[in-house]
């Protein structure tokens, strides 16, 4: 069964599951993954969260962690700075899990609005994002830059919580 919760930094689990989501990082962003130490200092910021999508076996993660979202919130801002799900899980809605359950914290926290950044030549993620009710509202040119190949685009991408 899949669950979804934000991981705490005093987990007993913490370790295990940030090599998790370091190795899927790697695996589905291999230009830029951010690795094990590096999430770790990530989240000793106050501001920084992680929601992590698993299987549920045992009352335990067990390293099977399918899906995640590193997020950081600064009074009614926010933004995604990691996402990704693991190749085998994907296109069975992770990402949409993320999402909804991201959108509901956000709104808990009184968040105005949610910001990301994706490379213009990631037709996949884009096509969820504006699913997810996001919207470019503006272009870095030739952010990503890789020798001997050309510079892609990052788009910056917005989401607005209506106040209810």
């Amino acid at each position: 069964m899949l669950m979804i919760k934000i991981l705490s930094t005093h987990s007993a689990d913490f370790e295990q599951v940030l090599q998790a989501v370091a190795d899927i990082e790697a695996i589905v962003q291999p230009q830029d993954a951010w690795g094990f130490q590096t999430l770790v200092e990530s989240l000793k910021q106050d501001s920084m969260h992680l929601l992590i999508v698993y299987e549920q076996k045992n009352n335990s993660i067990n390293n099977t962690v399918t899906g995640y979202c590193l997020y950081q919130v600064i009074f009614e801002q926010a933004e995604i700075l990691r996402i990704g799900t693991h190749p085998d899980y994907q296109r069975q809605g992770i990402a949409s899990q993320i999402f909804a359950r991201l959108n509901t914290e956000l709104r808990t926290h009184q968040v105005e609005s949610l910001l990301l950044e994706v490379r213009s030549d990631n037709a996949p993620a884009i096509a969820l994002y504006e699913q997810q009710e996001f919207a470019l509202i503006h272009k870095r040119k030739g952010y990503y830059q890789t020798p001997h190949q050309p510079a892609i685009d990052a788009l910056i991408m917005q989401r607005l919580y209506v106040r209810e």
